[in-house]
């Protein structure tokens, strides 16, 4: 049976570093089994956070060989296994043990968010290109790898001034929603900074959904928040009518 060095980190927010860990490597194999196996063998204590192993819960979120990756999809035969496979958490939160970070920061951020709200009296009738425009946004699964890869919070620490993409693909979802009455363009431009995205698509590259969160969410949002106030005649509008 071939065998793999997995180099894991192991620590918490005081400091820690990587400990080699050496693993059989089975048919059909993923980076999850082999932390569980080192659970199991030769660290009981190693924390790592989990839940389905069927990538939809978005738990087992980490950086395998620096790639951000669900490690219950990474396969270890797509891995080079005569060098070792390093295992870190999420670079974007604060450590609390091991392979196990914060992310109650998202959280707080999806408390902005106006919730969906349809207009009064509504007929609950759409059309199916309307349907199929916000449906790709339900696919997410919350693993936050796309706020691990975003630069504006992972290496500019914008965590208070900016809602990351995971929430742009929210509020696209209930923005675009054709039965929908909120306007969140003030909130999208105010407070959670969407003028900060230089639009790089590194958090689409990373879905594991595949969803094309810059195009179809981040994008149209930003035309969005400029036809509501930087576009000159809206502005000429809204100064002679006095709505904001």
């Amino acid at each position: 049976m071939a065998e793999a060095t997995l180099r894991v980190y192991r620590g918490d927010k005081d400091g820690g570093g990587h400990v080699d860990y050496k693993v059989p490597v089975a048919p059909g194999m993923v980076v999850l089994d082999a932390l569980h196996y080192i659970q199991g063998h030769q660290a009981p204590d190693l924390a790592v956070r989990w839940n389905c192993k069927a990538a939809k819960c978005g738990s087992c979120s980490g950086e395998v060989n620096g790639r951000p990756k669900l490690m219950c999809k990474t396969r270890m035969d797509d891995l080079p296994l005569d060098q070792p496979i390093t295992v870190n958490p999420l670079k974007t939160f604060p450590i609390i043990k091991d392979l196990v970070t914060d992310v109650s920061l998202n959280y707080r951020i999806n408390k902005k968010i106006p919730a969906f709200t349809p207009r009064e009296n509504t007929d609950w009738r759409m059309q199916q290109d309307d349907i199929d425009r916000v449906q790709e946004f339900r696919k997410c699964i919350e693993c936050f790898l796309c706020q691990n890869v975003c630069h504006v919070l992972r290496d500019h620490q914008k965590t208070e001034e900016f809602g990351g993409p995971r929430f742009f693909v929210r509020v696209a979802g209930l923005d675009m929603h054709p039965l929908d009455s909120v306007s969140r363009t003030e909130l999208l431009k105010d407070e959670l900074g969407i003028g900060f995205c230089n639009i790089t698509k590194c958090c689409t590259e990373v879905c594991p959904e595949d969803i094309h969160i810059t195009d179809n969410a981040i994008i149209p949002l930003k035309e969005r928040v400029v036809d509501d106030y930087y576009d000159p005649i809206m502005w000429v509008i809204r100064k002679l009518t006095g709505k904001k």
